[in-house]
């Protein structure tokens, strides 16, 4: 059997549970071993994990940059915003949005808590279809947020209590540093009106993303801002998930393995380029759909793994059946 072959029959679910295992540690432990990989990473690597994080979110400095007075953010110092820009944009391309799926730790996290869910055999609550298409728009709005807000704060619109105020609300700056004992973000910040209702409204974000989680698979990626920055550059990526609809037979596996719920994966014949804003390319789908080529990923034009019917009958065990 060649490698190609062997890819195409892995189990999915096991490799990604030891990838993002890893990735976690990676990101949150190993700025003890002295890896710093950068503050332009495309995936929420936490700032505020002090010495903990191997790399920082890109969307914490984007912020402070964005804040400069408007007379230095659109002259030559303004530069320096394309240069940090320009590095996570290479570190995007390379994965797309399997930083969400395979690298993120509030994903990972996420996916460990439904793994809690199941154990207890509770079950979970979906969205309705016009739910979904309102829900999806939020992670815009805060992408909004992210870029106007400090903008604002340049022009001396608002105060520098509003600084980073997206990095104030997201849940990662309350959740992961505690995996390094640090409970120091845990607090209402009194200090002033705009840091009052920006503290309070992360601690209760934060509460909604771990009771949300338990009751949603990937309730908080709904809602990312980091997922709506990514998919904006999406088409740009080497990396690629495709559809050859000539081949799907619509059974809809692949929409019910799918943690997001995008149903165009499932009825969406005709386009090519399958990869949608709430896509975490997790690549469940590919694992899941029993129809030979009708789903895969590409790197550089080159498929790396795609739905087989062997794939398909080891993963559900049924090669002795045949």
């Amino acid at each position: 059997m060649n490698v190609k072959a062997t890819i195409d029959r892995i189990d999915v679910r096991r490799f990604r549970f030891w990838f993002q295992l890893f990735a976690f540690a990676f990101l949150v432990y190993g700025g003890w071993l002295a890896v710093d990989l950068g503050n332009s990473l495309p995936t929420f690597a936490c700032g505020y994990n002090r010495k903990g994080t191997a790399g920082v979110c890109y969307l914490l400095p984007l912020q402070h940059q964005l804040a400069q007075p408007w007379s230095q953010l659109f002259s030559k110092e303004g530069l320096a915003v394309l240069g940090g820009f320009a590095l996570f944009l290479l570190w995007f391309l390379v994965l797309n949005k399997a930083w969400c799926g395979f690298i993120c730790p509030l994903g990972t996290l996420q996916d460990w808590i439904t793994g809690l869910r199941k154990r207890f055999g509770l079950r979970y609550s979906s969205y309705s279809d016009e739910q979904f298409a309102k829900l999806t728009w939020i992670k815009y709005g805060l992408l909004l947020v992210v870029i106007f807000v400090p903008l604002l704060i340049g022009g001396h619109f608002l105060t520098h209590d509003w600084g980073t105020a997206y990095c104030q609300l997201c849940p990662a700056r309350m959740i992961i540093p505690l995996f390094n004992g640090d409970f120091s973000q845990w607090k209402i910040d009194f200090s002033s009106t705009g840091r009052m209702v920006l503290t309070a409204l992360g601690m209760f974000i934060a509460g909604l993303f771990l009771a949300g989680s338990f009751l949603k698979k990937r309730f908080f990626c709904f809602f990312c801002p980091m997922s709506a920055f990514h998919y904006i550059f999406a088409k740009l990526s080497l990396f690629k998930l495709k559809k050859e609809g000539s081949k799907c037979t619509v059974c809809g596996d692949c929409y019910r393995v799918c943690d997001l719920q995008i149903k165009p994966i499932a009825d969406d014949v005709i386009s090519q380029d399958i990869l949608k804003d709430d896509c975490i390319l997790c690549m469940k789908c590919v694992a899941a759909c029993p129809e030979q080529g009708a789903l895969r990923v590409d790197i550089l034009g080159k498929t790396v793994f795609e739905s087989t019917k062997d794939g398909f009958a080891k993963r559900m065990g049924m090669e002795d059946k045949q």
